[in-house]
């Protein structure tokens, strides 16, 4: 008999939804490049464009205050990058060339940690908001962080890891009242919760294709109309001059159907993931001793659920996992090739150890109840098999 194969990895990424692989279909003969005036770039640009709408509407946005890039580490990286930029300073005195501090969290995505490194060693001050034990970043601390030379705040929405919904407009409030823009990494919130860009009063809002049933090698970064921005990219008038290089209009297409299929089903999906989370945590406190549930009980992500198991090792649970055909993660998959813990684990106050212990299940629109029941099964027989190991003669753990 074939082996079961469970997929709960949908933070990692997500399978095409079969809207967007017929849509690709249909395109896979547009070639033209979206740049050239004959009929075969018009056919592309206009493609282009209305995948751009309806991106737009989708978050409340401007047609023209969205531009395609090729991920969202691409977007959160341009816009940080804004802040290294001379072109920028010259061109925005006034916002940027005095305001070279920038504040972020400590639970970040590494694209935003790492570039905030980089930056730092390029001579920009960088400061870091701390998150609770429940992954809340604390608003009262940015109150007294900023000054008049922070240039940039940059909270993520929703964390990859733990699945934390950040109040984003409390932030931006702040944020604004100091003069300083806003900037949130939303990769793991858009297509997921509700959001609009105005309502809001972001400055700046990355996205991505591959998380929301899209291709891979797309997003798109809002920029809100007046703010300052320098592009990263260089070499071609694309994106209004704002990202130079060939559109993917393959994958722009894509990530287009892609939104218009969460606007159907985000709602209803929603729900449902909510009900299957509840029997998976309910299942899991009642076969499995010894465990502790990261992130927040109800500010957080449907499908997401980021659980440390004491006297177990993370990887060896998802190797095990793995072997009886359950895909899940230990943490971020941009960092899952360090052997360190969790950097969001410990920042929220978890123990070493412990966050060594951690495996994240996020699941999505093709989990069903029966998936869950089969990892309720398999789980507590990996986890006693690892415990067991893992017990020296003298009944302490080594």
């Amino acid at each position: 008999m074939a082996q079961k194969l469970i997929y709960m990895d949908y933070n990692a990424t997500t399978p095409l939804h079969p809207e967007v692989k017929k849509a690709l279909a249909k395109a896979m003969d547009v070639f033209g490049n979206p740049s050239s005036l004959h009929g075969f770039g018009r056919r592309a640009r206009k493609l282009v464009e209305e995948a751009r709408e309806k991106i737009a509407t989708f978050i409340g946005a401007e047609p023209d205050e969205v531009i395609f890039v090729g991920s969202g580490s691409e977007a959160n990286n341009t816009v940080l990058s804004i802040f290294e930029c001379r072109s920028a300073r010259r061109e925005c005195s006034c916002i940027v060339e005095s305001r070279r501090s920038i504040i972020t969290t400590s639970i970040e995505h590494p694209c935003i940690l790492e570039t905030s490194k980089c930056l730092e060693d390029k001579g920009a001050n960088i400061s870091y908001l701390s998150a609770d034990c429940l992954g809340k970043v604390n608003s009262e601390e940015l109150e007294t962080m900023i000054t008049d030379k922070t240039g940039i705040v940059s909270v993520m929405m929703a964390n990859n890891e733990i699945g934390t919904i950040q109040d984003i407009k409390t932030f931006v409030k702040i944020a604004h009242t100091h003069g300083a823009l806003f900037h949130t990494d939303a990769v793991q919130a858009v297509g997921k919760i509700p959001l609009d860009v105005k309502e809001l009063d972001v400055d700046f809002l990355a996205l991505s294709g591959h998380k929301i049933y899209g291709p891979k090698g797309i997003g798109a970064l809002y920029i809100k109309k007046g703010v300052p921005f320098c592009p990263l990219i260089r070499g071609g008038h694309q994106e209004e001059g704002r990202r130079a290089g060939t559109e993917n209009t393959l994958g722009i297409i894509g990530l287009g159907k892609a939104i218009e299929m969460r606007k159907k089903e985000m709602k209803e999906e929603e729900k449902r993931l909510l009900k299957l989370k509840k029997v998976l945590k309910e299942g899991i406190e009642d076969r499995i001793p010894d465990v502790r549930f990261n992130g927040h009980p109800t500010d957080c992500l449907a499908g997401t659920l980021n659980v440390s198991f004491d006297a177990a090792e993370g990887e060896a649970i998802l190797l095990y996992l793995d072997f009886r055909g359950i895909a899940v993660s230990t943490g971020s998959a941009c960092a899952s090739g360090s052997l360190d813990p969790s950097h969001v684990l410990l920042a929220t106050g978890v123990e070493a150890e412990q966050a060594h212990g951690s495996i994240r299940i996020s699941m999505g629109r093709e989990n069903t109840i029966k998936d869950v029941e089969y990892i309720l099964d398999v789980l507590p027989k990996v986890i006693r098999k690892i415990r067991d190991m893992s017990t020296v003669p003298t009944g302490r753990k080594k």
